[in-house]
Order: structure tokens, then sequence, then C-alpha cells
């Protein structure tokens, strides 16, 4: 009987094809040095080199009935750790570009965050600011500036002439303009403040 090792590749591969699964550990040992030597010039990573390999040899015993057996086995075996090794830089570069996009989003994402956290605590302090006037003031100047009422109808909504609505409003601006600092007196002066 011979031994498996004389056999010839086209030999191994028709065996194969028969589920035969010393033929299959024959083709293993006679290519498995030669692939992952291959694979580990390429991929410049020995344990991702073992890993590609050794998925190509499972995939040969799975698709071992599609095998044709007269064509070059070694050939088939190369083009096959070629494509693997393709998959594994695309895979690599789909990786990279989705870390990157991923960074990039959270480095947004944290600008975003940091605006909103100081939005809020811009809010919380006009709005501490704001209930510290006179509640007079503060009731003039909340019609004003949040419900974007005109003087007008504040004056008329209040019982008091639109003049005593303008003047409360222009002393709780210089009040708060006092307290909050420029920035924030114009958010209030264009109404902005939401």
């Amino acid at each position: 009987m011979y031994s498996y090792n004389s056999y010839s590749d086209n030999e191994l591969a028709f065996l194969l094809t028969k589920d035969d699964e010393k033929a299959y550990t024959e083709i293993y040992n006679r290519f498995y040095g030669l692939l992952f030597v291959h694979a580990s010039r390429r991929l410049n990573d020995d344990e991702e080199a073992k890993d590609v390999v050794h998925q190509l040899f499972e995939s040969l015993w799975v698709k071992r009935l599609q095998i044709e057996p007269e064509k070059n086995l070694s050939a088939y075996l190369y083009a096959a750790i070629r494509n693997r090794i393709l998959d594994v830089f695309a895979h690599q570069k789909v990786e990279h570009k989705y870390v990157d996009s991923l960074q990039s989003y959270l480095d947004k994402d944290n600008v975003r965050t940091d605006f909103r956290i100081r939005e809020k605590q811009m809010a919380l302090l006009i709005e501490q600011e704001i209930g510290a006037l006179p509640p007079k003031m503060r009731e003039i100047f909340v019609l004003s500036r949040k419900e974007n009422k005109s003087h007008k109808e504040i004056a008329h909504e209040l019982g008091i002439s639109e003049l005593t609505v303008k003047t409360q409003v222009k002393k709780a601006l210089r009040i708060l303009r006092n307290r909050l600092g420029v920035v924030i007196y114009l958010i209030l002066l264009l109404k902005i403040y939401r």
C-alpha cells in the first residue's frame, strides 16, 4: 500500500473529494509551511498568518466536494491564500476607516456635548440672575424676552405705560449686563435667549 506522501497533488485532491481524511492531512502537511511563510511575509504578522492558513484549510475540508482534482492543487491553494490575505487587508482598511470615522464622530460629539453643557450652565446662570431681579422688573423682562411680547402688549397686559415697560426692560438689561457680562447681555438684547 502506498504511503500518502508518495501521492501526487492531483491524486490527493481526488481522494479529498472522496472524504479521505488521510489525504486531507497529507495536503495539510505538504502545504501548511509554504502557505504560512507566504502569508506571514505579506501580512507581517505571524499570528494573523496562522489564522489565515488555518481558515483556508478549514474551508478546504468544508468545500472538498467542490475541488476539481484535475486542476493544479498548488495553484488553487496559493490563489485561495492570496484572496484571504487581500480580505484581511480590505478588512483592516475598513476597520481603520471605521475607527477613524468613529473617533472623528466622538471628537465632534464631545465638542457638541461640551457645548450643550456650557449652554445649559449659561441658561441656568441667566435664570438665576433673572430670578434675582425685583419682582415687577422681572415680570416685565420675562414677558419681553421670553414670551417675545412687544412693549405695547406688555403695557396693555399689566395696565402700565409703554414708557414704564421700556424703562424697566432697559434697567433689567443693565443689571444683567453687569452681572453676566457682555456676551450674555448681547444674547438677551437680541432676544436669542430661549
